[in-house]
């Protein structure tokens, strides 16, 4: 009998969802320095960012230049993650999640919901995001 290769440890597991609230933390905090920690920077033209409504954004700078023009347009926003999944396979991470959002955007509702995948590569810097895709939640369904 072939013996199966052990899963993603707790630690492994741990790291990937610290980066992945890293994020939410960063966007909260209005720090540009902070986000650009928690994206991709070794393959910087396979970063893809998706926000609710946009088309895609690709390539790592203009990424950080969405979100700097989101940042500096949003006075105040909060997030509650719900239904967080986090898939560890090697050096590739998946984590989906829904954004309960609390914010003065005027492109969004006061409280809106938006359901997140997020995709993190393991590289020599650690774990690092590689593509956010957000959805709205139409309707409050869920």
């Amino acid at each position: 009998m072939t013996a199966q290769p052990a899963g993603p440890g707790p630690a492994e597991v741990a790291a990937v969802e610290a980066v992945n609230s890293e994020l939410y933390e960063a966007f909260e905090a209005g720090d540009l320095d902070r986000m650009a920690a928690v994206w991709d920077d070794e393959r910087p033209g396979e970063v893809v960012c998706i926000h609710p409504g946009w088309d895609a954004v690709r390539g790592r700078d203009r990424v950080l230049r969405s979100w700097a023009a989101i940042m500096a347009n949003t006075a105040f926003v909060q997030f509650v993650l719900t239904d967080v999944q986090t898939s560890v396979l090697a050096d590739i991470a998946v984590v989906t999640c829904v954004e309960n959002i609390v914010t003065t955007m005027e492109e969004l509702d006061s409280n809106a919901r938006i359901v997140t995948t997020n995709l993190f590569h393991r590289g020599v810097s650690g774990w690092r995001l590689r593509l956010h895709h957000g959805s709205p939640v139409l309707g409050g369904k869920g």
